[in-house]
């Protein structure tokens, strides 16, 4: 969020928010803080960032109800209590706002709320009336910073000056040009170095309307621009600035970056006013994106690891089987041994270890097939984990903040697997009784009205086969495949041809044979259901139980509609 951004956030916040009351405070996550203002027309919600990543100040729409209990929220909860907004304050080309609260409009200032978008030295400052810190997003020790180190009590003081000079639209051509051709460098390194507010975002938008264009122009040494380059340059310069100072910016989604909030052209149309709000739904959906791939990369990358090592240790212990098969080769040799004339303890000392080592391997046996056993269900549990992450990627109808928390949920689920790396670990279905967090399986209606569930998880699997079921309902799994638990809830009516067809093809759908046309789908009573003592959570046996057909398109075509 460069000056240019900043400075048509502020221009459209000050026509929306002032004034306003103080309503409510919440951190959702840690380095973003949101207010709830409220003004004569009803409640506006601010979002600020610190983070790194994306440092914001934008309006978005009335978030979920999360970090209400966090002490950066309470503190600012409790400061700014009763408090209206009365001024919104940002000098030149720093990118520094301060929000002025007072107890009533019209009165002495209070608080002040500042915040600095300045990539990674972002922060938030709560002040008294006496500019001291009474609290603030991320605390600056002396030894990260000599010159302005930050801390609860301390008088606040601003950021350094900026390098550079103020750019204005009086400067001439000929001085402008003087200007950036003085140190023989890029003409990208020229104008942030020698002005202020020139962002690299902002730079790509006065060299040209095309990312390519742009960024051969900005690569060129400032000796080496033509004439017409250096006009055509000062033309969009001088266009930018007039736009900035007469604060006439609206927002585009076009040119040679993703958006801007100056026009290039006198005659483009303007699309949207609403700069602010429409801002934050760019950047929450941007960075809902990004952090969608990077849990999609992280899950894969853990599914594979895991996977690789569960078949590692699958294969030592088949590998300690087959030895096992020698317990008889070592007791014919110690019988021969004994059996011989010329004994000798010698001779008796040796078969008395092969017949110790005959009977370890027979002791073995047992121990040996429960732990291939084991191994086997923790791959097949990671072949569904690998199939519900299959779903998430390849799902259009959900959005991306449903696939995060959805991946959110498969991540705890594998940091789960990886603690428990003993066959004789605790019962999961106890410590699944303790979340907080009721599991939020999808629920679809069928051609009559009754309710179908879907597990999209290991969690939500348990939770609608055992845990939720009750006598009538009817459950779906695709045969001897990884999938989605299935329940048709037939104990709040009477399941019809069409109800049965839709969980089947639903269950085929949600299935690693979701390519197949047509897949066998086990249909048995939730009742003829049971939990494997000590296995993971979703791991059900059944009898008694019929097998039916499911086309996974059927399922498709539902699901979109």
């Amino acid at each position: 969020m460069d000056i240019t951004t900043l400075k048509a956030v502020i221009a459209d916040l000050r026509q929306i928010i002032l004034p306003s009351r103080f309503e409510k405070a919440q951190q959702p996550e840690p380095g973003i803080i949101q207010i709830a203002l409220r003004n004569l027309k009803g409640l506006i919600w601010l979002e600020i960032s610190w983070q790194a990543e994306a440092p914001r100040l934008v309006q978005i729409s009335p978030p979920s109800r999360i970090g209400c209990e966090s002490t950066l929220a309470q503190q600012i909860q409790h400061g700014l209590s009763q408090m209206a907004l009365v001024q919104i304050r940002q000098n030149g080309f720093d990118r520094v706002v301060e929000f002025d609260l007072a107890k009533r409009p019209g009165g002495p200032i209070h608080r002040v709320l500042v915040v600095e978008i300045m990539g990674k030295h972002s922060n938030l400052l709560l002040l008294d009336n006496q500019k001291k810190i009474i609290t603030l997003g991320r605390q600056v020790r002396s030894h990260q910073s000599r010159v302005r180190p930050l801390g609860t009590g301390d008088t606040y003081i601003l950021p350094p000056v900026l390098q550079g000079i103020a750019p204005s639209s009086k400067e001439p051509f000929q001085r402008w040009k003087e200007r950036l051709s003085l140190v023989p460098v890029s003409l990208k390194k020229a104008l942030q170095e020698s002005y202020q507010g020139i962002s690299p975002s902002l730079a790509l938008q006065l060299a040209s309307d095309e990312t390519d264009s742009a960024e051969r122009l900005l690569k060129l040494p400032v000796l080496k621009l033509s004439d017409n380059q250096w006009l055509h340059l000062y033309q969009r310069w001088s266009h930018w600035l007039l736009q900035l100072e007469n604060e006439s910016l609206y927002l585009y989604f076009n040119g040679a970056t993703p958006f801007r909030l100056w026009s290039s052209e006198r005659n483009e149309s303007i699309p949207s006013d609403k700069i602010s709000l429409t801002l934050g739904e760019y950047y929450r959906k941007t960075l809902n994106s990004k952090k969608l791939n990077q849990l999609i990369k992280e899950q894969q990358q853990r599914l594979i690891k895991l996977q690789k090592l569960e078949e590692q240790n699958l294969h030592k212990q088949e590998s300690l089987l087959t030895e096992t098969s020698n317990q008889k080769t070592l007791q014919n040799k110690a019988d021969q041994l004994l059996c011989m004339r010329s004994l000798n303890s010698d001779l008796i000392n040796e078969a008395q270890k092969l017949y110790n080592k005959a009977k370890k391997l027979r002791r073995s046996l047992p121990a040996l097939n429960e732990r291939i056993s084991y191994h086997k269900q923790r791959l097949q549990n990671m072949q569904e984990s690998s199939v519900f992450l299959d779903d998430i990627l390849t799902s259009q109808w959900e959005k991306d903040t449903e696939k995060i928390e959805r991946l959110i949920e498969l991540r705890q689920e594998l940091d789960e697997y990886q603690a428990s790396s003993s066959i004789h670990n605790q019962n999961r279905s106890h410590a699944f009784k303790q979340k907080k967090q009721l599991p939020n399986p999808l629920s679809l209606k069928s051609p009559n009205g009754l309710e179908i569930q879907i597990g999209r998880n290991h969690r939500q699997n348990e939770w609608i086969s055992l845990n939720k079921s009750r006598s009538g309902d009817i459950w779906f799994h695709v045969q001897e495949c990884p999938g989605s638990h299935v329940v048709l809830k037939a104990s709040n009516g009477i399941a019809e041809e069409a109800d049965l067809q839709m969980a089947a093809d639903l269950a085929a759908f949600f299935s690693r044979a979701k390519g197949n046309q047509r897949v066998p789908v086990i249909r048995v009573s939730t009742d003829h259901l049971q939990r494997i003592p000590g296995a993971k959570p979703g791991t059900v046996r059944h009898r008694l139980s019929k097998v039916c057909w499911g086309e996974p398109f059927r399922g498709m075509q539902l699901i979109k509609a």
